[in-house]
């Protein structure tokens, strides 16, 4: 006797719109064009991160790139300078701003630049079908519809498409952060999204994790209290009383407060928070 095994969900996409919205909170330009002006653009000597994931995409010399959601450039960079065509992509142009001073300061070569979002018309700008070797989505997957985005993806790169979600306690959130809100922890999900959206697809994703560190850095004290506050506002949902949660902008505060340092580049924490990324990485060719 055959046996089929029951599932929470029979669709993982529309679960994970439905996650979105009660979120409600998706990621805009300006505020990404704000924080361009302290995000850190010295790519020379890559993070531990940056190295796990190169190492893990197994990029071949020579290939042509999309790397979405680029930021500042901490792939793009590295890989022009390794030898590959990159075609690097952002909604925010501040972002693009920041990474393409920095490559002109290096003499990077090799990086055509788009400002593009998940939303938008990718084959309109230019990014058609197998227009690329490889598709990567580094910590960058801001993006109502899960689903579509993996397709895009998908239908981009000739062999292979990598990205990264967060499998921490919640979405770019670290434990510290929640604990210093006095709100409970609790696993994140959204790789599992991705992962189980993919197989509905026919695609056998392989799995990997990266250990990482958020080093963000603020212009004043101010800014920091807004975004701590911002990403716990868009990541808690249904994890805890009215009464915790309205007490969490006081002890935000009062965390910051012995927590932040003032340094060279701006507002530090002291250490960084730790944040957990699930790397899932699939065979494009014949898609």
């Amino acid at each position: 006797m055959a046996y089929a095994s029951k599932l929470t969900t029979t669709d993982w996409n529309e679960e994970w719109k439905e996650l979105q919205r009660r979120r409600g909170r998706f990621d805009d330009p300006a505020h990404w064009d704000a924080r361009a002006k302290t995000f850190p653009t010295k790519h020379g000597s890559h993070s531990s991160y940056v190295d796990r994931f190169l190492a893990l995409a197994a990029i071949r010399p020579g290939e042509t790139v999309l790397d979405m959601g680029c930021g500042t450039g901490a792939l793009a960079t590295p890989l022009a300078q390794g030898g590959c065509k990159v075609v690097a992509c952002d909604f925010s142009r501040g972002m693009l701003d920041a990474m393409e001073a920095e490559q002109r300061a290096l003499g990077v070569k090799g990086v055509k630049v788009l400002q593009l979002s998940w939303a938008d018309d990718w084959p309109a700008a230019g990014l058609g079908a197998k227009s690329v070797d490889v598709a990567l989505a580094s910590r960058s997957i801001a993006t109502y519809d899960l689903g579509e985005s993996l397709g895009k993806l998908t239908s981009t790169a000739r062999r292979r498409a990598c990205i990264t979600l967060p499998c921490g306690p919640s979405p770019k959130i670290g434990r510290r952060l929640l604990q210093a809100a006095g709100l409970p922890e609790r696993l994140g999900a959204d790789f599992l999204y991705a992962f189980n959206i993919l197989a509905d697809q026919g695609i056998n994703p392989e799995v990997s994790y990266i250990p990482s560190s958020r080093r963000e850095v603020f212009a004043s004290p101010e800014e920091a209290l807004d975004h701590y506050r911002g990403l716990l506002d868009g990541g808690v949902d249904g994890i805890a009383s009215e009464e915790k949660l309205e007490a969490v902008p006081g002890r935000l505060r009062a965390w910051l407060a012995d927590e932040l340092v003032q340094g060279p580049e701006g507002w530090v924490l002291r250490e960084p928070l730790e944040v957990d990324w699930a790397f899932i990485a699939w065979d494009c060719a014949g898609r």
